[in-house]
């Protein structure tokens, strides 16, 4: 509900100076349904499949109320402060602790190179495999390579092609969808399956187990907390786009989990790296393998590549706001590029999708973004006192309180190897503002008297 205009302690309106304010509701939520309806669920149901069974509607519940509980914060904040930077600038403006900013910009970057990491093994799995027989390991480095000559090159990114990527990734899962309810509607199926859980798993520990996968498909939304200097009104357009667009990824998802379970056994699906493809296949229908497939991966692509361009311009942001050492911060003279930041996320992914499978990958990637949700949360709670000149959306206390209470329950069924992942990237990262740090303070101030010191 929108909060009571107070005098501000913060100087800057929604209506100031700033990037050009161009974008409506409508193109707003077309945004992020793009960004959360990715890549995830064209992988992941088979993961889910694993740990519940034919439940995978379950798992999809619980992930749904903790992604709406952490939009509802993110929805505050965003119409509070409506500017880019998102977690990282709302935890700087609560608590004024650099090294706590830092920790959440890198975190949020270290989710980025691990997601991309994860599809790029997706890409090399099944659905590539529909149509070429290659190798997976050097598939996905080679896909890596490539992914990063397109980032050196440049990326112009605009919400029309995301919009284009978006209607192909949309278009598959409803083909998926069509498919399932038309084997349902002739008799086909099994609808039984949907409450039959994993035999060799107990019911309650498979489903948070599978929920924090389940949470893997619904991010996305907090990305629209970058756009918020561009977007026209937004303390109305925010909440109505961020909550319509995951109540349609929530209703995607649910038929697809319904469906693929109804039309696949769930062992088959959890033996596949493109469940959506067994159930393409399994239909009997006049839908090519082949043209299924190629949606899919357009669709692992696009979000491969969106999470590497965005990896490599927060790292060259922490660069530039001397958080991280100034080399991630150099550019190609022409191509004004940061080549240093993309090299870097490109080796990482490259390592990570060596070591690790795409269930690990995709776990340790909700492990580092509930982190970052944490960080919000609490944000939100500590800036509860802190007035605006403009109305905005609030939410009661209890919504974050819920919302942390969510996080740490998800944060508890994650494993100690993905812990260790995410204790490396926060050991990796420590060192390297450490060495920032350093570097500044060797610099040399300016001259004596200068009417530019600080």
């Amino acid at each position: 509900m929108p909060g009571q205009a107070t005098q501000s302690t913060d100087t800057s309106s929604p209506s100031g100076g700033g990037l050009k304010r161009a974008i409506g509701t409508p193109l707003l939520l077309a945004f992020i349904v793009g960004d959360t309806l990715g890549a995830g669920i064209y992988t992941l149901v088979g993961t889910m499949s694993a740990d519940v069974g034919g439940v995978i509607w379950l798992p999809l519940l619980i992930a749904l109320v903790v992604a709406l509980l952490t939009a509802g914060t993110y929805a505050e904040l965003i119409t509070k402060y409506p500017h880019a930077g998102g977690a990282a600038r709302y935890v700087e403006r609560a608590f004024g602790v650099p090294y706590l900013s830092f920790l959440v910009g890198f975190l949020m970057m270290a989710a980025g190179i691990t997601t991309a990491a994860a599809l790029a093994n997706a890409f090399a799995g099944d659905y590539l495999g529909a149509l070429v027989d290659l190798p997976p390991i050097p598939t996905a480095l080679v896909f890596i390579a490539l992914l990063t000559l397109i980032n050196l090159r440049g990326v112009r990114e605009s919400l029309g092609v995301n919009l284009v990527a978006s209607v192909i990734e949309v278009t598959g899962l409803v083909v998926v969808i069509v498919v399932a309810a038309v084997v349902f509607g002739g008799g086909g199926g099994d609808a039984s399956r949907l409450v039959e859980f994993a035999p060799e798993v107990p019911p309650l520990q498979g489903a948070f187990a599978a929920s924090v996968i389940a949470f893997f498909s619904f991010l996305g939304f907090e990305a629209a907390a970058n756009m918020a200097e561009e977007v026209r009104n937004p303390s109305r357009s925010y909440p109505r786009a961020l909550f319509g667009a995951i109540g349609v990824a929530a209703v995607v998802y649910l038929l697809i989990a319904l469906g693929a379970v109804i039309v696949v056994a769930p062992g088959v699906l959890a033996e596949s790296t493109g469940p959506l493809l067994e159930v393409v296949a399994a239909s009997g229908l006049a839908v090519p393998t082949w043209l299924f497939s190629l949606i899919a991966l357009i669709a692992i692509a696009n979000g491969a590549l969106l999470f590497m361009v965005m990896a490599s311009r927060v790292a060259y942001g922490l660069a530039e706001t001397n958080l991280l050492p100034r080399a991630f911060g150099r550019v190609l003279p022409r191509r004004r590029t940061p080549w240093v930041s993309i090299l870097v996320v490109a080796g990482v992914t490259m390592a990570l999708s060596l070591i690790g499978d795409i269930a690990t990958l995709a776990e340790t990637t909700v492990l580092l973004l509930l982190l970052v949700f944490l960080s919000a949360n609490v944000s939100v709670l500590a800036l509860k006192k802190d007035r605006v000149a403009h109305p905005h959306f609030t939410v009661p206390r209890v919504v974050p309180v819920l919302g942390i209470i969510a996080s740490l329950v998800l944060l508890a069924q994650q494993t100690g190897l993905v812990w260790l992942g995410a204790a490396g990237y926060v050991v990796v990262g420590s060192v390297l503002f450490l060495v920032a740090r350093a570097g500044r303070r060797k610099e040399p101030g300016p001259p004596a008297g200068d009417a530019s010191a600080s």
